[in-house]
């Protein structure tokens, strides 16, 4: 057999990848498991959804190959939910890429960016799509560790200026997956500067821009003035309609990243199923009516969350966006031997800290993918696991 590249080897194990065989197991041993791992709610689609899909199906031009075009009305119904959402025009045909779910177009976008010599900066703990992509393309990244004491945010006045010299991507994702952190505006317009005065590419993840609770409303990195020539901005149907396994996600930005991102794609695949874009349409269509149900679900769930977890000795601060509470645990304790006992022990699976890199040693990740009762309960057997542990928050 031929050798595996040094490429390869770089890449760390994606644990999520994992659990679907670990939660096999332990149903398999009879075990009540409690699913608060990945971002995968257990809600249904809008139901138009389902009816655009079965109609798409059944439609012979919607079998055929997509390529980059795709589905045009899919194009359309991204450009008008953007200008209706954030008041930004995007130009359907050229501003605007259809992606397999928003991930293989952040990993993909770097190929077309970075080559060896070249430094990504990536928010650590952080989606490790950004690592993937940077590891890839055979250049460096540089981890930025979000903690507490920047609120989450990734500080670029802390990042050498050798490093900065070097850079040609920035990640940022916020609202934020696993901190929950939100970014403020003066924040924004800050980085924003700052890769424009360096020729940085900006890349702003916003899949959880709808999912905001109590009154906040997340933007648009193209809010602030100038973003457009140096930033892309990905999004995705997966957590706000549900269609997490659908895998339906677009980028929008000027025609040249847009450009090199839908050139390197034409090589890699050939588009999204056409008849998953025609239900992309048909979801957000539904926006203004299916979405403030869906948040206000999972508002319920996260007041359980944060109220059950808190009770069971944890500390739990309210995020005001994303799907998720990022706890931290006692000093010394290894988030991935807390997240196995309380896997192994009492069924419920949460991701440890350090899944999302050595930056998130510390903490650990809920998900508010079960209804509250069961994350109450998930919040008791933590509770126990923490206890017999002989530690306390």
């Amino acid at each position: 057999m031929p050798r595996l590249t040094d490429r390869f080897k770089t890449l760390p194990v994606y644990m999520l990848a994992t659990i679907p065989q670990k939660k096999r197991d332990l149903i398999a041993r009879g075990m009540d498991v409690i699913d608060l791992g990945a971002g995968d709610a257990d809600l249904a689609p809008p139901p138009t959804v389902v009816d655009a899909l079965t109609k798409g199906a059944k439609t012979p031009a919607l079998n055929r190959y997509g390529f980059g075009l795709g589905h045009v009305p899919f194009r359309e119904a991204i450009s008008a939910w953007t200008e209706k959402r954030f008041g930004h025009r995007f130009d359907p045909l050229t501003e605007v890429v259809p992606l397999i779910g928003s991930k293989e177009g952040i990993v993909h976008l770097a190929l077309a960016y970075l080559q060896k010599g070249d430094v990504a900066i990536l928010p650590e703990p952080g989606y490790l799509a950004y690592l993937g992509g940077t590891l890839l393309s055979e250049a460096t990244p540089y981890l930025y560790p979000l903690r507490p004491r920047t609120n989450f945010l990734v500080d670029l006045d802390e990042i050498p200026k050798d490093v900065l010299a070097k850079a040609k991507l920035l990640y940022l994702n916020y609202p934020n997956n696993p901190t929950a952190a939100s970014a403020p505006m003066e924040y924004l317009e800050k980085v924003v500067r700052i890769c424009r005065e360096r020729d940085i590419l900006l890349v702003y993840d916003n899949a959880y821009s709808e999912l905001t609770f109590d009154g906040y409303v997340a933007p648009s990195i193209f809010d602030v003035k100038g973003a457009r020539d140096i930033a892309i901005e990905f999004n995705s149907l997966s957590k706000t309609y549900n269609m997490t396994g659908w895998r339906c996600g677009w980028a929008t930005g000027n025609k040249e990243i847009c450009g090199a991102l839908a050139k390197t794609k034409s090589f890699i695949d050939t588009g999204q199923f056409m008849a998953v874009q025609a239900a992309g349409v048909a979801a957000l269509e539904s926006w203004a009516e299916f979405v403030p149900g869906n948040v206000r679900i999972f508002r319920e769930r996260r007041d359980t969350a944060v109220k059950s977890f808190a009770k069971a000795g944890f500390s739990a601060t309210t995020p005001k966006a994303s799907m998720y509470l990022w706890m931290p645990l006692p000093d010394g304790l290894p988030s991935a031997a807390f997240a196995d006992r309380l896997m192994e022990e009492e069924g419920v699976i949460v991701m440890p800290g350090s899944a999302f890199g050595t930056g998130g040693e510390g903490f650990f990740r809920i998900s508010f993918i079960a209804s509250p009762e069961r994350i109450a309960d998930a919040a008791i057997r933590a509770g126990r696991v923490l206890a017999s542990m002989g530690v306390g928050v």
